[in-house]
This record gives C-alpha cells, structure tokens and sequence, in this order.
C-alpha cells in the first residue's frame, strides 16, 4: 500500500523532449523520459509527480495556468521556448506557483542563440547541464 503523499510536483516538458533517448543521445543521452520518470517517482515516493509534455506554446501556457494554485511546485523545462518565449515568461511571472526551471545540457555551453534564457530571471531556481539528474535536483528545490 501507498503511503500518503506529502507534495505534489508537476513536471512540464516543452518541444522535442518527447524525443529523449533518440535525440542527439551525445547531449541529450539514451534514457527516453518516460523510462527516466519511472526511476524518479521510485526516488521520490512520498511526491505525487504528474508530468506533462508539449511541443506547442500555447498549450504548455495553458498548463502552466491550470496548475497555478493545484500543486505545490513545477519543474519547467521549455526546451526551445526558453530562449524565444516572452508569454511563457510571462505565464511563469504571473503564476504563484514556485517554477524551477530545469535543462538538461548546460545552454551556456552550447550554440550562442541558447545561451538566454527569458525564464532565469522570474523562476525560483535554474539547474542547467546536470543531465535528466536535474529533475530530481528540481524536485528536491520544490520540497523545501
């Protein structure tokens, strides 16, 4: 039987990383998500993880707002968006939630059109080149 869970942590997957495991596995490695999300729900069994994963702006905004006031933290990893997306941005400021933004390689080290991030500045934290290891760092962040 389950114990209760004591938080309630929504991760939020942006464009490609659906992809994981079969995208440039040089950078990104060879664990799909969905296999990754298996051993960080074992590592953190007392925290109800919900995940979601879209490649569309709009909709990684709506979820963002539906969450707003229904969980107790989320993991943001918006991939592409992070580096041209003022409504997402703006979304994340407006929310009360506390976001951790989280990417997988280090953006400061790759192509220089990575290498700004509109989400730094109004998210809680920002864990950056850690591999999908970044999650759980998130989550624990989000725990405190």
């Amino acid at each position: 039987m389950e114990g209760k869970k004591t938080a309630h942590i929504v991760i939020i997957n942006g464009p490609n990383l659906n992809l994981l495991g079969r995208r440039e596995p040089e950078i990104y490695g060879t664990m799909s998500f969905d296999d990754y999300l298996l051993q960080l729900r074992a590592q953190f069994p007392e925290v109800q993880i919900d995940c979601f994963q879209s490649n569309h702006e709009g909709t990684i905004i709506d979820c963002l707002q539906s969450w707003d006031g229904h969980c107790d933290g989320i993991v943001l990893n918006a991939g592409a968006y992070t580096h041209t997306s003022i409504a997402i941005r703006d979304c994340v400021s407006a929310i009360s939630v506390p976001v951790v933004e989280v990417h997988i390689s280090d953006i400061r080290k790759r192509e220089p059109f990575r290498w700004y991030s509109f989400l730094t500045e109004v998210c809680q934290s920002t864990i950056m080149g850690k591999g999908l290891a970044g999650y759980a760092e998130a989550v624990k962040l989000l725990m405190v």
